[in-house]
């Protein structure tokens, strides 16, 4: 795989601004922290739960629609996103009652909902989790200002605080979330979509030069165990 960064200078903002006319937004926060033991949507942020902190990243690219699918049966982050939606009315809040099952299911309802709306405008697709504390809005503009059929994100792999990690095994760069996809193409994948088995191994599959990196270590620091969480509370990256 080929390996390109973007720049977030001046030359990106004429196309940055046309592709933000022309497509939708995928939040996928219904994981259910089985790890952390308490619902990572509901860490907070500069005074706010980071599902509304990510939500509100995802307005500032201006997209024709915003879809967040949240976990069934969790009444405070239905309650939290709720009150951010009335507010917008291009956000769409989507239950996933198979949050169990893993990513795939969250992302294919995602698609769904997107479908649905039939709008012909709607050229690529921004897909973001809710737990990598430093995202920014800079990074999503150097994502939809990518022009390859894929623009995902490469970052390393978070392990210093894994001490049951095997320190035998192999580390290598992440090539995933967030990341910008062209619409129809998504809509090609969404019956491959099984399980934990999101794009990544769709997207690796591709020809090298249809798909663009944006290089973003700070993307490494998402929040999956307690000690990350502790870590991340020392750095002030989220509110103690």
């Amino acid at each position: 795989m080929s390996k390109r960064a973007f720049t977030e200078g001046a030359e990106h903002t004429e196309s940055t601004e046309r592709q933000s006319q022309n497509h939708a937004v995928i939040i996928l926060a219904s994981g259910l922290s089985q790890r952390l033991g308490q619902p990572k949507q509901l860490l907070i942020k500069n005074g706010e739960p980071l599902i509304i902190y990510m939500t509100r990243l995802a307005i500032t690219t201006n997209p024709k629609a915003i879809v967040i699918v949240i976990p069934d049966n969790h009444h405070l982050i239905a309650s939290a996103i709720t009150a951010l939606a009335n507010q917008y009315p291009t956000v769409q809040i989507v239950v996933n009652s198979q949050a169990d099952t893993g990513m795939a299911h969250s992302l294919s309802l995602g698609i769904e909902t997107i479908a649905a709306l039939e709008s012909t405008l709607i050229e690529r697709v921004l897909i973001m989790g809710v737990d990598q504390v430093l995202l920014d809005e800079p990074h999503l503009t150097a994502l939809l200002a990518g022009k390859q059929t894929v623009v995902a994100s490469r970052y390393h792999n978070w392990q210093r605080l894994e001490t049951h990690q095997n320190q035998a095994e192999k580390v290598s760069d992440i090539i995933g979330l967030p990341l910008a996809i062209n619409y129809k193409l998504l809509i090609q994948w969404q019956s491959d979509l099984t399980g934990d088995k999101g794009l990544r191994h769709l997207i690796r599959e591709l020809p090298a030069d249809q798909i663009g990196e944006v290089n973003n270590d700070q993307l490494s620091y998402d929040i999956d165990t307690p000690e990350q969480l502790a870590y991340a509370k020392q750095q002030g990256w989220l509110d103690s």
